[in-house]
């Protein structure tokens, strides 16, 4: 089992001629391989600062992020292997693939720079990932991202996120840039890999009414502070705090909001 823990984490930026901004004070959480956490919150409410420190693209101001009981490491090789066991799915699919590479060589690069296959079976792996997230290989193996839907390129960078075996996924607002008709498909899918694979989820989004449907616990956050955490049933049916209050207001039926979208295709 992989535990990672997010302990007592604050970071402050210093803003030119305005002073600082504590975009998160003293935040704690655990994950751990075959949990899925969601971290509901506004924009600016510290979402993103948190997936990008967990990808080590910013450092905390204090506190500590913990592998297995040990720091993460900041460089070298071993900062290597942490990528591989922690993984992103970034919010908008248009913008993370690029648009001059095939979708093989999008789901290949992975493959060969950890080295998680033999080369003379790379091949073989490209096409059981793309099968993994619901894709016909033959169809879009050898296509550009343009020539793909939204949806389709979503489940592509769901595949190229799996492709290092990892045992912890941040999925930063997955379905955000998506029709409305094929959201529920994708976080299906996500969720159907959770348990299968035994992936820790960190799910990062706004909602709280997809929150509940797909987590097992629910952080929420407002201005870099942690108003909430519990069970997803307790922080949505007896929320204690008047910020969760309003997002369960604002957050749609999750049953009623994707009433017609089909969980079955790979738009």
């Amino acid at each position: 089992m992989t535990t990672l823990e997010f302990k007592n984490v604050t970071k402050t930026y210093n803003l030119r001629g305005a002073g600082q901004l504590k975009a998160l004070d003293d935040v704690s959480f655990t994950l751990v391989s075959g949990q899925t956490i969601g971290l509901v919150g506004q924009s600016g409410s510290g979402k993103s600062t948190i997936a990008k420190i967990l990808t080590q693209l910013e450092t905390p101001t204090s506190g500590a992020v913990l592998l297995d009981g040990a720091p993460i490491p900041r460089r070298g090789k071993a900062l290597r292997r942490y990528r591989q066991q922690l993984r992103m799915v970034f919010q908008d699919p248009f913008a993370s693939l690029n648009p001059y590479h095939s979708i093989r060589y999008h789901i290949e690069r992975p493959l060969r720079l950890d080295d998680v296959v033999p080369k003379n079976q790379t091949d073989d792996e490209v096409r059981r990932l793309l099968a993994r997230v619901r894709l016909d290989a033959d169809a879009v193996i050898d296509r550009r991202p343009h020539e793909l839907s939204g949806g389709q390129r979503q489940r592509v960078a769901i595949a190229r996120a799996l492709a290092s075996r990892p045992s912890l996924l941040v999925a930063d607002e997955p379905v955000s840039m998506l029709d409305v008709s094929i959201r529920l498909g994708v976080l299906n899918l996500l969720a159907d890999l959770q348990r299968e694979e035994g992936l820790g989820v960190l799910y990062i989004t706004h909602d709280l009414a997809t929150a509940r449907h797909f987590s097992d616990e629910i952080m929420v956050l407002n201005q870099g502070r942690v108003v909430e955490y519990g069970t997803a049933d307790d922080v949505i049916l007896n929320p204690q705090n008047p910020y969760t209050r309003e997002l369960r207001a604002a957050s749609p039926d999750p049953e009623k909001h994707f009433a017609s979208a089909s969980t079955g295709g790979a738009q």
